[in-house]
């Protein structure tokens, strides 16, 4: 990923982040990364459930919705994770997976289509 990209992605994670806690969610990690992969944000609902949260930003839709880019192998790979991080901090709590669609204006600031329970 070239740096530009790796700095956009890094807004629009941190925009996302700023949703999750006004909507009264708990951030627990950012960028949390182990041997399987890498998880975007991890956050804990006022409910007391784990949210696994893939960011996917994009410009447009010419390429398809964002959530398209979170593939049956990138979900496998998430899952693998987010069992590992559940595993570390030997948590009993309901866990989710989340897509947050995150759309670039051009004006700088982004627009969140936020996708609960988005796979399983």
């Amino acid at each position: 990923m070239t740096g530009e990209r790796k700095a956009a992605g890094d807004r629009g994670e941190a925009a996302v982040a700023r949703y999750l806690r006004k909507k009264g969610y708990t951030l627990l990690a950012s960028q949390w990364r182990c041997r399987f992969g890498e998880i975007d944000l991890i956050a804990q609902t006022q409910d007391q459930v784990i949210c696994f949260v893939e960011v996917k930003l994009r410009s447009g839709t010419e390429f398809g919705l964002p959530r398209e880019a979170v593939t049956p192998r990138k979900q496998e790979r998430l899952r693998r994770t987010a069992a590992l991080w559940l595993s570390l901090y030997e948590l009993d709590l309901p866990a989710r997976f989340d897509v947050a669609e995150v759309y670039a204006d051009n004006s700088g600031g982004f627009q969140i289509r936020y996708l609960e329970d988005a796979f399983v």
